[in-house]
């Protein structure tokens, strides 16, 4: 493959990827949340209640940024704050019932979008991309 046809797929290979994960977010899109309150709730919700310093450093971003998107959180009724449980001037932000229920309802709607959407395609197509998530998981990592 000469560089110019290289060049020209790999952009083409980035903008589809790009316009399908913007089509999963909106599936998945229930509420009136910014990208990085879901991931924050996707990260409290897999990995369980974090201190704002710790959910900055993961998102890679200040502190007073997070508590503003906590802060945000918890009015929704989608966050709570819990004492830490070894650090008495600490505390913990935990997702609420509400808040596991707003991630599961959007990560269902996410895969039920995803999965109509494969089966419009035909057994070939699907046995391509299916083939492909192995390759796509290693670019992922390197």
């Amino acid at each position: 493959m000469t560089q110019q046809p290289l060049d020209s797929s790999v952009r083409e290979f980035g903008q589809a990827l790009r316009q399908l994960v913007r089509r999963i977010r909106a599936a998945g899109a229930s509420h009136e949340l910014s990208w990085t309150q879901v991931v924050v709730i996707g990260r409290l919700f897999k990995e369980g209640p974090a201190t704002i310093a710790d959910l900055a450093r993961d998102e890679g971003m200040k502190p007073q940024s997070m508590r503003t998107l906590i802060a945000g959180l918890e009015s929704m009724g989608f966050v709570e704050r819990q004492p830490h449980p070894t650090d008495g001037r600490s505390v913990h932000i935990a997702l609420t019932p509400k808040g596991v229920a707003i991630r599961t309802s959007a990560r269902d709607a996410r895969r039920t979008w995803l999965a109509h959407a494969i089966a419009q395609l035909d057994a070939e197509e699907q046995d391509t991309l299916f083939a492909a998530t192995e390759i796509i998981k290693r670019l992922s990592t390197l």
